[in-house]
């Protein structure tokens, strides 16, 4: 270590830094928070790590570290970068089945023998600013973190400065200063491999790679502490999100969600359904849903985001609920109702969202929009408004709101809760109703009135089209629409006969 100190005094690290592990984290903080690492958790480069026994989300954090050269006590943002002496790669391992153990101080999550391994070069800063830095991350050859130290939240010189108001940063002491996006779990026997450098900098100096191999524990936690434990939200968390936790459990690298999968009755919405309401009007399906007492079914004020755009699919539905700070800070942040409704859309579902009809504040823009239409989506319902218009609009993927609106999350609503049962528009609809929509508005059809409502309004839409030809050909409307008896023998006879000629085709 530089100054001729082996192990530093104190290992401080940021919480978090990058924007781009921000964004992926969903909660922006005002200041930069901070926990120790006892020194006894320092490794070098070509170690291993244990994955302890009984855990599966061990995960890696690619950091920037800085060394202390002079001590620092009350220095200002401008003065605390040159306290820093050196700079260096090191990893910032991490075990999400123990983050519930501490209430965020990380002792046992972060803290294991090996858990930060440093080095291996230290590369001086003289001449090099505080911006001009980079940090790269590998796992078994492939690069899964690049991000540069101009995009942080927090400077260097804003850390050191911060930190030197509670205490003397001492000669040696070393801070991990945030992980970008990119941060993921890895398993016994993938290597992972950290370089710092700066590259526009004279020489382009490098630390080199700190490489870690990850290895198999045998030893388990006793009964007289906090256990592992590895929940479904937590290994989401951990994998960055559904679809990539889903992905490792596919190629054998994860444990699946212990929600049990069980045998669902196949849901109404055919293939022979869709096919009958493909040319079917919203407006028609909605006469037959009145003639069974079923009129408070139209999600009104909402309208398309393309001309002609349709929808038929399954609810998905998301709720949201008034804004009110500190439920806004304990629900909005992570892998929040939000995100959780736009990473877990399947294909043939509708994303329904509640906003209560407030059109001031944007429930859906461009990057959920493309998350749903990338996993299959067949539209999207809110009654509330839309940020990133444009954008939304050269996607494919139908989206019917209130309207455009420039506001982010956090002026109006808190995400609150999926697949419940919710108001959209003035209609209540639940997890599993068939969603229709056009130009004339979006309905909601209960599944079980489905397949009679279908068939009804398939056979209403080809009696009108067979109405408008007449009309069209010029006959009056009275006693054809809707038909006397005279019309109706004819129009029977009709279609009798273009089945038939159809039978023989």
């Amino acid at each position: 270590m530089t100054y001729g100190i082996e192990t530093p005094g104190k290992i401080i690290a940021v919480h978090l830094n990058y924007p781009s592990r921000i964004q992926q984290r969903g909660r922006t903080p005002e200041f930069p928070s901070y926990f120790f690492k006892p020194a006894s958790s320092l490794a070098p480069t070509g170690g291993t790590i244990e994955r302890p026994a009984g855990t599966e989300l061990l995960a890696f954090e690619g950091e920037i570290a800085l060394v202390i050269g002079e001590p620092a006590r009350w220095v200002s943002p401008d003065e605390g970068w040159k306290h820093v002496a050196s700079v260096t790669a090191a990893n910032d391992f991490g075990l999400y089945d123990l983050r519930a153990a501490d209430k965020g101080s990380n002792v046992r999550n972060k803290g294991g023998d090996g858990f930060t391994p440093i080095g291996p070069k230290a590369i001086d800063t003289a001449g090099i600013g505080e911006g001009d830095w980079r940090v790269r991350t590998w796992v078994n050859g492939d690069i899964v973190q690049d991000d540069t130290t101009d995009t942080l939240k927090f400077t260097f010189g804003q850390l050191v400065a911060d930190l030197s108001q509670h205490m003397t940063l001492e000669t040696g002491d070393v801070i991990l200063t945030g992980t970008p996006a990119g941060s993921s779990v890895i398993v016994p026997g993938d290597v992972v491999e950290v370089e710092v450098d700066a590259p526009n900098a004279p020489g382009a100096p490098t630390t080199g790679r700190l490489v870690t191999t990850v290895t198999q524990g045998s030893h388990a936690f006793g009964d007289f502490g906090n256990k592992p434990q590895a929940t479904d939200l937590q290994r989401i968390e951990a994998w960055g999100s559904e679809a990539e936790h889903a992905a490792a459990v596919a190629a054998g690298r994860a444990n699946p969600l212990d929600e049990p999968a069980t045998a669902e009755e196949p849901h109404p919405l055919n293939d022979e359904i869709r096919a009958l309401l493909k040319n079917v009007a919203v407006a028609t399906v909605s006469a037959s849903l009145r003639k069974r007492g079923y009129v408070d079914i139209f999600i009104d004020g909402v309208h398309p985001n393309h001309e002609g755009d349709q929808i038929l699919g399954v609810a998905k539905t998301l709720r949201m609920i008034p804004f009110r700070p500190d439920l806004f800070k304990s629900h909005a942040g992570g892998f929040n109702a939000q995100k959780r409704a736009f990473d877990t859309v399947n294909p043939g579902e509708v994303i329904v969202v509640e906003a209560r009809g407030v059109r001031g504040t944007g429930t859906v823009g461009d990057v959920l929009a493309l998350r749903a239409q990338v996993r299959g989506a067949v539209g999207i319902v809110t009654d509330g408004g839309v940020r990133d218009y444009s954008a939304v609009t050269e996607f494919d993927i139908p989206v019917f709101s209130q309207g455009a609106h420039p506001s982010v999350l956090g002026r109006k609503h808190v995400p609150w809760e999926t697949d419940v049962t919710i108001a959209c528009g003035g209609a209540a609809v639940q997890p599993g109703d068939v969603i229709m929509g056009d130009r004339d508005g979006v309905i909601v059809i209960p599944p079980f009135l489905l397949d009679e409502v279908a068939r009804e309004a398939a056979a209403q839409e080809q009696q009108d089209e067979w109405v408008a030809a007449r009309v069209a050909e010029g006959e009056a409307v009275d006693g054809l629409f809707p038909m006397n008896a005279g019309w109706r023998a004819r129009y029977d006879a009709d279609i009798a006969a273009q089945a038939i000629q159809a039978g023989q085709g």
